[in-house]
Order: C-alpha cells, then structure tokens, then sequence
C-alpha cells in the first residue's frame, strides 16, 4: 500500500473516558465547568493585564500570552468531547482530526516555550536588575513571542504533514477523549519508524532543551538569592517568581506523570484519564496560582470588576 493512500479513511472513533452510559452526564457537567472555569479565569487574567497599565511589563506581557494559549490549548480539546457526549456520537472525521492534533500540538508547545521564556525574565529580573529594561525591551519581548509561535507551529506543522503521509485500514478506535499524536500513528497501517522518530525527536527536544533553560534559570536565581543578606529581601526576590515556578512544576509535573503512567500501564485508557491533569486540570489552575498571591493581579481584578 503506498504512502498517503488514506482516501478510504474518512473518520475515527473516540472512545473517551468511560463508555458507560451512566457516567456520561457526570463527565459532561464535570468537563462543561472546568471548561468554563478556565476559559473565564483566563479571560479575566487577559483583561486585568490589557486594561492596567501597571501591568504593562515583561512579566505580564508574557502571562496574559500564557492566559491565551491556556484558552486554545483547552479549546482543541473539551468542546468537542462535550459534543460527542450530548449528541451521543463518538464519531470525528479525518479531517477534524488531523485539525485537533495540529492545534493541540501547537498550543502545548507553545505553553512549553512561554513558560520557558517567562523563567528567562525572572532570571534577568533578579540577577541582571540594573539591566533589566535594557534587556527585556519591547523589541527582545516581541522577538521572544513571535520565536516561541515560529518554533510551535512548526512543530505541529512537521507532525501533522507526517501523519498525512500515513495509511489507515481498520481499528479506527482512539482510546482517549481527544487525537492525540501517538494514539493516531500506532493506528496506521503503513510503517510509522520515520514518524515515531521525528515525533521522539522533537518531543525530546522541545521539551529537554527548555526544560534545561528552566532550571539553569532558577539555579541562577536561588544562587542570587541566597546572597541577599536581609530575610525580608530573600521572600521579596521568590514572591516574583513563585507564581510562575508552581505553574511550571504542575505543567512539567503532570506531562511527566502522563509518560511514565503510559509507560507502565499499557492501558491506553488510564493513559487518558492520566492525561486530563495537563490537558484540563493545568490551564484552569493557572489563573487561580497567578492571582491568589500577586497583589498586582488582585488589584487588577479589582479595578476591572468595578
């Protein structure tokens, strides 16, 4: 069978969470709030930052970025399992599925890479601070934005024209609540070796090279930080960036605990009730991590609500 003959596949078949019919009301009223939940946290965190101009700084700039690809990371994903759920379908065509898997792709890396980038303004924020309005200008923000999207997309665009190219015969049947990229290439039926190897390669890399900028960040600034000689100055200098290290440590947290849990489970289902933490569970709990301790946010709130 030749390479990109998928003419003959026109859907797959989500299987979700749970077939049960009883746990299906349960599941929607369950993902419908925490959908919402996230989408509106977000939102609010978006508008406290465009609508105060006290929060017109790198950090911000960075976050309410962050707020965004939150919304559409969650957004590729839940409505369409709520979807399926109320119309009793499990169906989704090719095409929309190779569209989920490109979007979801592009949002989860470009997550990664904020989060990366936002470890790299606190870095410079606490052991550069003379300089750091010379280095985290407007032009080096809107350069690090636009290679963290360029990086993301093509990713995702690298991915998904792979999995064009392969074939897909029978066993349809994705066990997960979405289409994930490695539940989609195991179904196919042509040889998926140069697939696997760009998807490791690039999981491996977009994930182990930032991952590494992270930590040497926060190594850097834990060593700046026990030098600061006054108590008071050393909670100061961690307060800036506690937020943000909570929410890197649940989102590397989480996938981490995806892998290993697919790793030693080989029930592809427990796989997707493992993968709602990050997919779900981190955007909707990054609003609440970033402004039930910043005083900047809370205030921001405040102002926007009256």
């Amino acid at each position: 069978m030749e390479p990109g003959n998928h003419t003959h596949t026109t859907e797959f078949i989500l299987l979700g969470l749970s077939e049960e019919a009883k746990l299906q009301p349960l599941l929607f009223g369950l993902f419908l709030s925490m959908y919402l939940v996230t989408f509106t946290g977000n939102l609010l965190i978006i508008l406290a930052v465009t609508t105060d101009t006290h929060l017109h700084t790198p950090m911000y700039f960075f976050l309410s970025n962050l707020s965004f690809a939150d919304i559409c990371f969650t957004s590729t994903t839940v409505p369409k399992m709520l979807l399926n759920i109320q119309m009793q379908n499990k169906v989704i065509t090719y095409e929309d599925c190779i569209t989920q898997m490109y979007f979801f792709l592009l949002f989860a890396v470009l997550d990664n890479f904020l989060l990366t980038v936002m470890a790299y303004d606190r870095f410079v924020a606490i052991c550069h601070p003379l300089h750091y309005t010379v280095i985290m200008n407007p032009r080096s923000c809107g350069l690090l934005l636009l290679a963290s999207w360029v990086l993301s997309f093509l990713d995702s665009l690298l991915n998904g024209l792979m999995v064009l190219r392969l074939s897909f015969c029978t066993e349809l049947e994705i066990s997960h609540f979405f289409c994930e990229l490695n539940q989609v290439v195991q179904l196919a039926c042509s040889d998926t070796f140069l697939n696997d190897l760009v998807m490791y390669l690039t999981i491996g890399l977009l994930c182990a090279v930032p991952f590494t900028g992270i930590l040497f960040s926060y190594m850097k600034i834990g060593s700046s930080i026990l030098k600061i000689s006054s108590a008071g100055g050393k909670y100061k200098a961690f307060s800036t960036c506690g937020s943000h290290l909570s929410v890197v440590s649940l989102f590397y947290g989480t996938g981490l605990g995806v892998y290993i849990c697919s790793a030693a489970i080989e029930n592809s289902r427990a796989s997707g009730i493992a993968s709602v933490m990050y997919t779900v569970a981190t955007p909707m709990l990054n609003p609440f991590i970033y402004s039930l301790r910043n005083k900047d946010i809370k205030q921001a709130l405040r102002k926007l609500f009256s």
